[in-house]
């Protein structure tokens, strides 16, 4: 069998090479994916670094959100309060504010795998400050920052550069005086700090003189953490909560763990699609591959070979290739992890922090897959391989023998159930669940699961329907090519086998790209139909990539003469403390979580048409969206308790109302005073503004760096932009799983042309034209072109009405527009005949002589 494998490699190389390099990207698309999945786990633990390493207590003012580590305390702490009590050595205040960076070309700088940036106050105490200067000095007046190295470095910036801050409030520029580091690192655990002297601190976060929202505490030689915690917390009274600080690390380490879980499941599911259309392009070329030696495996069966020898060297030859795959597709996947950190960098998550990674299991275990996908592909192959019959070895022509159809058909069906493995728990799970965004993402993905299981099932019964398609387009061959025409039909549907290998990877290109498009434009048409239906507002005052605003944006926009309302829209997020939703009559612990909108309420008629019939909000009470009133299970009227940055807050249900674009209000809606109970620094999404002149705007807010001026549609795709935004890397997942099928299909024409070496060159033996021999391949290229354009629209217009009658979402519509299936059709048509170009070319030049020896 190796002196036979050896003879196949040296005389049927240029064909193997093809399959290799079938094998060579899917085992690349599967090595990037794994690569990539490393680096943001090196992100993420590279990041393990706390602000709170020197720190062995802390006492936070009021209650601290347990949810949020980063969620500042509802109350206020003076340090004189702490410091001087038995078993502490030292106390400085600490306080926090969220804040969007930018440099001096306006730019904003990321925080790394997704992370937020944090303005701080430096710490001067040796003994608590965790904050190492690698250049520079420590910020002393008002103006002055330190940053962590990773700001420098995202930013271009050093010592000397401006830097702006867009705070709640407001926005302050500075001037970097110093780069530090944390333990080493180049960033902390909740992303990027940076540092400003205590005073500008406390200012930024609005604590009256003296108080802070934190304490770090360092305990005097001889006393436990654990045991100063107790003493403090006996002391101090409720008024406080006191943690062990490195209670507060292990929480930390504890929710980037979490993230890299999230960012691998995430990965694991593209990395699946890469795996099943490797899996799917390698099977269909040696299914080719094997089909195209039958003469020669039936003569090893004539001579002795027994059926496990023969499937013994498919397999061997499935082994080499794939080891030759594995090591080229390895090296291909760091230039794929490369593009996923740039498509993941530009939706707000950046690895690039991370270096590439070059230890074993980066290495091995993408090689290990790779030879793992080969195998499995060539398992069908071997199969068929070792069933040729000896007398295949004296038949002279290329027609496809006759088999049952029984075995197919219960092949088929038998992929299908495997499908509603995927299809019956997601409709269990939507009639279950809640409606909501993460229940349509959840289910969206295990039903693009099934519905890829259903390709293969397509697949299977795909030669089913060569014959008729293949008789449809042979009779409009003979009226436009006649006696070519007449042929193409006959060679189409002698081998529905050869037609159905190309057309299904065509097949898969089709559906991965319409269902894509298909979603994306119905959800798109629904944010711009929905979105300028509820926003009456002629203008909104954004910031670029989504920026947070200061408030006080809407000051200024309301002194625009011309100006008849300007709203400010502020945003944070809640826990529902009680009630607690009670399912199958037991109380659920998982805390309901939900958004809540903060708007003007004499100016909301003015800028947004909400549903519902929700009267004007007053202090201290809350609108709720209908799909958030069914998962807390309240009613109008009824009282419930939020936990919010200020802690918790009693509120009363006013009633019911419906954002239907979900892009303002989505889940709740507070007065501004009701909101300032809630979270007095929660920032403005943006400013809505009713009337005025857009450049007498502009003016207003052009000391504001990135902020624009924006009409109704820009603002609404600015908007849902921040819904889709995340879809980014999605699109280079199915991009590249489209090249890769569509390089499976042309892998596929080219190695069918090769197949029929002999057929071609006795049709030009016999009188036949070149430009008939092309007009034949090309017929068959069209044949190709419909199966696959048919049954590939028909998948992906299949799977979004499954994910839509699954959701019940109003964004997913299955009815594609006019012109969808016409671009695809024609884009199918043009790729198909720019892969059989050249096969047909060759087809025309194959000579008598060569036609005469071929196998």
């Amino acid at each position: 069998m190796w002196l036979i494998a050896r003879r196949s490699f040296a005389e049927g190389w240029v064909r193997l090479i093809a399959t290799m390099l079938a094998a060579a990207f899917a085992i690349g698309l599967i090595a990037g994916s794994i690569q990539f999945a490393m680096r943001a786990q090196a992100a993420v633990s590279g990041s393990d670094a706390s602000e709170y390493a020197r720190a062995d207590v802390l006492v936070q003012g009021g209650q601290a959100e347990p949810d949020d580590l980063y969620a500042p305390p509802s109350g206020r702490v003076r340090p004189e309060r702490v410091a001087g009590r038995p078993g502490v050595a030292a106390a400085t205040g600490d306080a926090m504010v969220e804040a969007a960076v930018s440099g001096p070309d306006g730019k904003p700088i990321l925080a790394p795998a997704g992370g937020r940036t944090l303005l701080r106050p430096w710490v001067d105490d040796a003994r608590l400050s965790p904050y190492t200067l690698v250049s520079g000095r420590a910020p002393a007046a008002a103006g002055e920052v330190a940053v962590v190295r990773h700001v420098a470095r995202a930013g271009g910036l050093r010592t000397g550069s401006d830097l702006t801050m867009a705070l709640p409030r407001s926005t302050v520029r500075a001037k970097i005086v110093g780069v530090v580091t944390v333990q080493g690192r180049d960033a902390v655990a909740a992303g990027d700090l940076v540092l400003a002297p205590p005073a500008a601190v406390r200012a930024a976060a609005g604590l009256p003189a003296g108080t802070w929202q934190s304490v770090w505490v360092k305990a005097a030689p001889g006393t436990s953490a654990a045991r100063l915690r107790a003493d403090l917390a006996r002391d101090l009274g409720g008024e406080v909560t006191v943690r062990t600080a490195a209670s507060l690390r292990n929480a930390q380490a504890s929710e980037m763990r979490t993230v890299g879980v999230s960012v691998g499941g995430a990965i694991g599911m593209l990395a699946s699609v890469a795996v099943f259309v490797g899996l799917f392009v390698v099977a269909n070329t040696f299914g080719t591959l094997v089909r195209q030696r039958t003469r020669r495996l039936a003569l090893l069966g004539a001579i002795g070979a027994t059926p496990r020898q023969i499937k013994r060297l498919i397999r061997f030859e499935a082994l080499v290739l794939g080891a030759v795959g594995a090591v080229a597709g390895v090296a291909v996947g760091y230039p794929v992890s490369a593009l996923l950190t740039r498509l993941f960098a530009a939706d707000g998550f950046d690895i690039s922090a991370a270096d590439a990674q070059f230890g074993w299991i980066p290495l091995a275990v993408p090689a290990a897959a790779g030879i793992a996908v080969t195998q499995l592909a060539a398992w069908r192959a071997a199969r068929q391989a070792a069933r040729v019959s000896p007398m295949e070895a004296i038949r002279s022509s290329s027609a496809e023998s006759a088999k049952r159809r029984w075995p197919r058909l219960l092949g088929a069906l038998a992929v299908f159930g495997c499908a509603w493995m995927f299809f019956g728990p997601a409709f269990a799970i939507g009639n279950e669940e809640p409606p909501g965004p993460e229940r349509t993402i959840g289910l969206a993905a295990v039903l693009t699961i099934g519905a890829m299981v259903t390709v293969a099932a397509l697949a299977v019964l795909a030669p089913f329907f060569v014959g008729p398609l293949g008789g449809l387009v042979g009779r409009a061959g003979m009226l436009l090519s006649g006696e070519a025409g007449r042929l193409a039909r006959a060679t189409i549907t002698r081998s529905p086998r050869r037609v159905s290998a190309a057309a299904s990877s065509l097949m898969l290109g089709v559906a991965l790209a319409a269902a894509t498009a298909l979603i994306m434009l119905s959800v798109q048409d629904r944010f711009d139909e929905a979105g300028r239906q509820v926003m009456k507002a002629d203008r909104a005052v954004a910031a670029a990539e989504n920026v947070p605003l200061p408030r006080d944006v809407a000051g200024r926009a309301g002194a625009v003469p011309g100006v008849e309302r300007a709203a400010a829209l502020t945003q944070t997020p809640v826990n529902l403390v009680s009630p607690r939703p009670r399912i199958y009559g037991s109380e659920d612990t998982t805390p309901v979580s939900f958004t809540v909108s903060g708007i003007d309420q004499a100016a909301l008629p003015h800028v947004l048409d909400l549903g519902g019939r929700l009267r004007a909000l007053g202090p201290g009470e809350i609108g709720l969206s209908s799909g958030v009133m069914e998962t807390a299970r309240v009613r109008p009227g009824q009282k419930i308790v939020v936990r919010g940055a200020q802690g918790r807050a009693e509120l009363t249900v006013a009633g019911a109302y419906h954002d239907p674009s979900h892009l303002f209000a989505d889940q709740a809606l507070v007065a501004p005073a009701t909101m300032d109970r809630l979270d007095p620094a929660a920032p403005a999404q943006a400013v809505l503004v009713k009337g005025g002149d857009r450049a007498a705007l502009a003016a207003a807010v052009a000391d504001l760096p990135g902020v624009r001026i924006l009409d109704r549609p820009a603002y609404v795709d600015l908007a849902a932009g921040a819904y889709t935004s995340g879809l980014t890397v999605v699109y280079g997942f199915i991009g590249m799983s489209l090249l890769l099928s569509l390089f499976g299909m042309a892998t596929t024409v080219s190695m069918s042309v090769g197949e029929r070496t002999k057929e071609f060159g006795l049709l030009g033996a016999v009188g036949a034209t070149v430009a008939q021999i092309r007009a034949i391949v090309r017929w068959e290229a069209a044949t190709v072109v419909l199966l696959g354009t048919l049954l590939g629209l028909g998948t992906a217009i299949g799977t979004v009405a499954l994910i839509q009658a699954a959701t019940g979402s109003s964004f997913l519509d299955p009815v594609p527009p006019w012109w969808l299936p016409i671009a695809i059709a024609a884009g199918a048509a043009a790729v198909t005949l720019a892969t059989t170009a050249f096969p047909a070319r060759r087809a025309s030049d194959v000579p008598v002589l060569e036609a005469a020896k071929a196998e």
